[in-house]
């Protein structure tokens, strides 16, 4: 498949300029500068949300028998009309085998993130103002045959995740290249220490072009229009003992969280 570079990250983030770029091209990157702006948050803000990613279980349903990924896992509902964002109770992470053909058609019970980083202003502001891109971004799309109609309500799952070395390698993706069956996905970097590889790869759905590029400044984004791309992250390989990679997955869904089909 033909590949070709990334255009340089947005690093200045007006939510016009985002949702433009997503709607041209299904993808956008985001410097950490451009980030913190678009959250009207202090850089340091998001930088201090890093400690969380000390505190990850392992995760305990990977299928290729691997131990290195650490997550957390939570839940809320995004009325971007009313500009409101909460909490909902923990619930289990599913996906139809459509779309994770690794891990999908099984309900994973993931830890909740810590009560700190839940709630966390920075954590609330970064996901609110990406829900605000993608409504703007959703409006402006045309529907997608078989996909739920956005109606102004975001079902959003957080993922924390650490990706470690201490086996020889990470896989950030295990499942390959993917689409998460949900309306945008945004892939935060929140650190990488004595790691090599992680190259992240986005390819048009149904066409033959592709970038890579490699996210490697703690808070810079990638946020994707998962109708169109799909995109994998390359396996992890120590430069140092102990190396890892420490991400933040938001994926946003229209119609309610995905849940397994009725009995």
């Amino acid at each position: 498949m033909p590949m070709f570079r990334h255009p340089d990250p947005l690093d200045a983030a007006a939510p016009d300029a985002c949702a433009d770029r997503l709607c041209e091209q299904g993808h956008v990157r985001l410097t950490p500068a451009a980030l913190a702006a678009l959250a009207h948050q202090p850089l340091d803000a998001l930088l201090a949300l890093g400690p969380h990613w000390r505190d990850l279980p392992p995760d305990a349903h990977l299928k290729d028998g691997g131990r290195y990924r650490r997550r957390r896992h939570g839940s809320y509902v995004q009325d971007t009309a009313a500009g409101t964002l909460v909490a909902v109770p923990h619930r289990a992470h599913w996906q139809p085998t459509t779309y994770n053909a690794l891990h999908g058609g099984m309900l994973r019970w993931f830890d909740p993130l810590q009560p700190a980083l839940a709630v966390a202003p920075a954590l609330l502001d970064v996901m609110a103002r990406l829900g605000d891109v993608f409504a703007q971004a959703a409006r402006q799309l045309p529907p997608v045959a078989g996909e739920p109609v956005f109606d102004g309500r975001w079902s959003i799952e957080a993922h924390a995740f650490r990706i470690d070395t201490t086996g020889g390698v990470g896989r950030p993706t295990p499942e390959g290249a993917h689409r998460d069956g949900v309306a945008f996905v945004a892939v935060l970097l929140v650190d990488r220490q004595g790691v090599i590889g992680g190259e992240t790869r986005v390819f048009e759905a149904d066409g033959p072009r592709g970038v890579r590029f490699t996210l490697d400044q703690p808070w810079s984004a990638l946020l994707l229009d998962d109708a169109r791309v799909i995109h994998e992250t390359t396996p992890i390989q120590p430069a140092e003992p102990g190396g890892w990679r420490d991400t933040l997955v938001l994926t946003y869904r229209a119609g309610g969280f995905q849940d397994p089909p009725a009995a």
